[in-house]
């Protein structure tokens, strides 16, 4: 099924929507919540709370892209959970990923610290863009969808040192683009 003809049965309120869904984004949704809470029941309640979500925000939304929109859903809350179960203990397996990116990420809050998240994600979309496309899909991997740096070296067939130094130097690319466009890091 399309993409539009599964939001026009949001819209419609049919029920037939989140079927829908799950058939074509289900893994998706799944892979999202896993990689940032390595859990499988965690990970299955997360998928049902993005179909929640979804249900719950088309109408009145209207998204672009179906697939972005239903993983930033599943994201948010995957990531909204986790921070529920680690509050007074601590899985180091997230903190890692996010660790290596807090590094030439600006975080200090503030009142234009909303606009400064805007800017900073257009301009990581903008320089993603300009890599090839096993670079922008091994760094989409880690950093979006929290895939270990094994899983992403089995996937591509490189070593996981290879994985980790086009990592470093993404990164280090990154903070250098970031810095040249105004963005303090």
């Amino acid at each position: 099924m399309e993409d539009k003809e599964i939001i026009d049965l949001y819209f419609a309120r049919s029920e037939a929507a989140i079927p829908a869904t799950a058939e074509k984004y289900g893994r998706m949704i799944r892979s999202i919540a896993y990689g940032i809470l390595k859990n499988n029941a965690d990970s299955e309640e997360c998928e049902n709370d993005t179909y929640l979500a979804a249900w719950n925000s088309l109408p009145p939304q209207l998204p672009r892209v179906l697939s972005a929109f239903l993983g930033r859903i599943a994201r948010n809350i995957s990531i909204n959970r986790y921070e529920y179960l680690t509050a007074e203990k601590r899985c180091r397996d997230f903190e890692v990923t996010l660790d290596e990116l807090g590094e030439i990420l600006p975080g200090a809050p503030g009142p234009e610290s909303e606009y400064e998240a805007a800017e900073v994600s257009r301009r990581i979309s903008d320089w993603l863009r300009s890599m090839n496309r096993t670079k922008r899909r091994v760094f989409v991997r880690r950093y979006w969808y929290c895939d270990s740096i094994g899983k992403i070296a089995a996937d591509f067939g490189f070593s996981e040192s290879k994985v980790k130094s086009m990592l470093m130097r993404m990164r280090n690319e990154l903070k250098i683009y970031l810095e040249r466009n105004g963005i303090t890091v």
